[in-house]
């Protein structure tokens, strides 16, 4: 397999300026888009990321410009958002003058597994995100795009490809390599199931701290935490022949699972996989 290996703007958000503009929080010199793209560039990225807040108050010609600028590198663009915010038919039709392949969604806001916390509560949630995608599917299909549906720490391996199988073309997965211990599988046992349906990766590492309620997933450089990248990528290899794949620091502050609660199942989730424990490989 062939990876496409360069850089997602979550893990730079104050070095980049986004998220929190405006707010205390907030970089007062942020090196925004074009830093981005000029770190990226020194690193000899092959992909990169771009955060649809930088793309959208961007006009057709900024948009020309900046794929003829990103092909001029050899860099393979993402157009990255979130399903519950993001104006995605406006972002598709970015992708399609960047020449992006693939645009990368949320599809919603929990963390940690823990639909309980879900507002709205998680089945009507699930609804909307099954409504938007029966939108918008179709419309990344017809224009050759594809909405890559991120495992962002809150459907699990099964789910994720039931959402795939049931829209078709126009959707696929990215596959963030540390988001699968948060809705309690192992990270080769989701692996395993999503690999098919895989466009874009994001590698990132936890190191996993077992509580009494769970475990606490904290921040790791690339390889040294629990990630198994190794066997991943050969069983994502063993179906794709070449994937774009972007690194993504975690967040600073730690995840808190609490799997091991019995309000963590009231979300609802489904039974375990069967291989069980996520903390095994």
């Amino acid at each position: 397999m062939q990876l496409l290996t360069g850089l997602n703007p979550y893990g730079l958000s104050y070095h980049l300026g986004i998220h929190v503009r405006g707010t205390p929080r907030a970089n007062p010199r942020p090196v925004g888009v074009r830093g981005f793209i000029a770190l990226a560039a020194e690193l000899c990225a092959k992909a990169i990321e771009l955060w649809d807040g930088w793309l959208l108050p961007m006009s057709a010609g900024e948009l020309v410009t900046l794929r003829d600028e990103l092909g001029a590198l050899g860099m393979v663009p993402v157009v990255s958002s979130g399903l519950e915010k993001g104006p995605i038919p406006r972002l598709i039709e970015i992708a399609a003058v960047l020449e992006a392949p693939v645009i990368r969604v949320a599809l919603t806001g929990v963390l940690c597994g823990d639909r309980a916390t879900s507002d709205p509560p998680w089945p009507a949630r699930v609804a909307a995100v099954r409504e938007k995608l029966a939108r918008y599917a179709p419309l990344a299909a017809a224009a050759g795009r594809v909405i890559g549906i991120e495992n962002h720490q809150d459907f699990t391996s099964r789910e994720l490809v039931s959402l795939c199988e049931e829209f078709g073309p126009g959707l696929g997965i990215v596959y963030d390599t540390g988001n699968s211990f948060p809705v309690a599988e192992a990270p080769l046992d989701f692996t395993r199931v999503v690999a098919p349906y895989v466009r874009h990766v994001h590698l990132k590492d936890y190191n996993v701290q077992p509580t009494p309620e769970g475990f606490r997933l904290v921040r790791s450089a690339l390889g040294d935490g629990a990630v198994p990248f190794g066997e991943i990528l050969a069983l994502l290899g063993e179906h794709l022949a070449e994937v774009t794949a972007c690194m993504e620091l975690a967040a600073l502050e730690a995840r808190h699972v609490r799997f091991n609660t019995d309000a963590w199942w009231q979300g609802p989730h489904p039974p375990p996989a069967p291989a069980g424990h996520p903390l095994s490989c």
